[in-house]
């Protein structure tokens, strides 16, 4: 019989090796004070956006982490609109978004009220707000009642990667699990992330949605570590990318005897990254400030801003008079319109590529790129 590290006896009593750990883990927390201060020093509307990105971005990939795509649009707004941000081109987002930016909100912005029972199962509730996980009916708003099985593959060759505690333990680990979480205070609030994170996906307590409110917790976590309501990068962004070998780090230490050693290496280093990916937004965030600074007295419609937003937050692909219809929901006339005219103005030039379709980019494009190298 496989023998996970929840078989032995005191398994939460969790053991690492500082040495192994050391270096990281002062770079984060050196890493954590520098961003605040960059992130201090954007404007008041700057740092507000920066904050937006980055809560947006951490709801986003923690759903596709799961395989669920959700509307970035939708995110942004319902953040936006339970944050007071004032916001452009706010859409509505459904009850399914709703929730789950409820959720996140909660643990973000209510970092320091105690993590209950009644806290975390209306979570769930919130993240599944019809009882059902894409086709199948799921027990919401409680902790499960059946067995648990992590597999992969098809129907009739699934590969078990791990069955969690027996459900008629939950509760119990549910109860000591908590009661750590609120009442030991002997731990940097970094490496109690780390661990928290660990300890729930181990005890995996609900029939779905345990990796989301997992992440929830660490983001809950982190927020303690700063003391901050204000997110400036996303680690569940950075587990997204590094998603093999988050997986392949958690599988290998749920057979350990105690020793975590090798998930918290893993867990500071894609903090780290994590970090590290959030300075080049925040130099974004300062470019695009640069860029309307240089055109506040230039006349440009509400088209004309809502492209021109897109294009500097790292619009993907080629920008041509067929897509900015598309998006601007006019006709190509008027989008033609709309580019020549920022070509007179000196905001938009037509590239040298060839082909049928004209393609399009910033003036400023260089000159903006120089400003990020600095």
């Amino acid at each position: 019989m496989t023998k996970y590290i929840y078989n032995y006896p005191n398994w939460t009593a969790f053991t690492w090796k500082d040495k192994n750990i050391n270096i990281v883990f002062g770079e984060v927390r050196l890493m954590q004070g520098k961003i605040i201060g960059q992130m201090n020093a954007l404007g008041f509307s700057e740092k507000e956006e920066a904050r937006l990105n980055a809560l947006t971005m951490d709801i986003v990939k923690s759903s596709e982490i799961e395989g669920e795509w959700l509307n970035y649009e939708q995110v942004r707004s319902s953040i936006a609109r339970r944050l007071g941000i004032n916001t452009a081109g706010l859409v509505t987002s459904n009850r399914h978004i709703e929730g789950i930016v409820e959720m996140m909100l909660d643990a973000t912005q209510r970092y320091n009220q105690p993590l209950t029972e009644e806290r975390l199962l209306g979570w769930h509730a919130a993240l599944f707000p019809v009882g059902f996980s894409g086709p199948y009916k799921i027990e919401v708003g409680r902790y499960r009642t059946g067995e648990m099985q992590v597999v992969s593959g098809a129907m009739g060759k699934e590969k078990v990667h791990y069955e969690a505690i027996k459900p008629e333990g939950v509760k119990d680990e549910m109860d000591i699990f908590l009661d750590w979480f609120n009442n030991d205070n002997s731990l940097d609030l970094v490496l109690k992330a780390a661990i928290a994170h660990f300890w729930f996906i181990i005890i995996h307590p609900f029939d779905d949605g345990n990796g989301r409110i997992a992440r929830a917790i660490t983001d809950m976590l982190l927020a303690r570590a700063e003391n901050s309501t204000e997110r400036f990068y996303s680690m569940s962004n950075q587990i997204l990318i590094e998603r093999k070998e988050y997986y392949k780090v958690l599988q290998k230490v749920q057979y350990s005897t105690g020793d975590i050693t090798e998930w918290l290496e893993w867990f500071l280093n894609c903090l780290k990254n994590a970090m590290l990916a959030s300075e080049n937004i925040s130099q974004k965030i300062l470019l695009k400030g640069e860029f309307w600074k240089k055109h506040k007295q230039t006349p440009i419609n509400e088209r004309q801003r809502l492209l021109l937003n897109k294009i500097l937050d790292g619009f993907e692909g080629k920008l041509q008079t067929s897509k900015w219809a598309k998006i601007a929901k006019v006709s190509t006339d008027t989008a033609l319109r709309d580019i020549k005219d920022l070509i007179a103005k000196g905001i938009l030039n037509q590239t040298n590529e060839g082909g049928r379709n004209a393609n399009y980019e910033l003036t400023d494009f260089n000159q903006l790129g120089e400003i990020k190298t600095k």
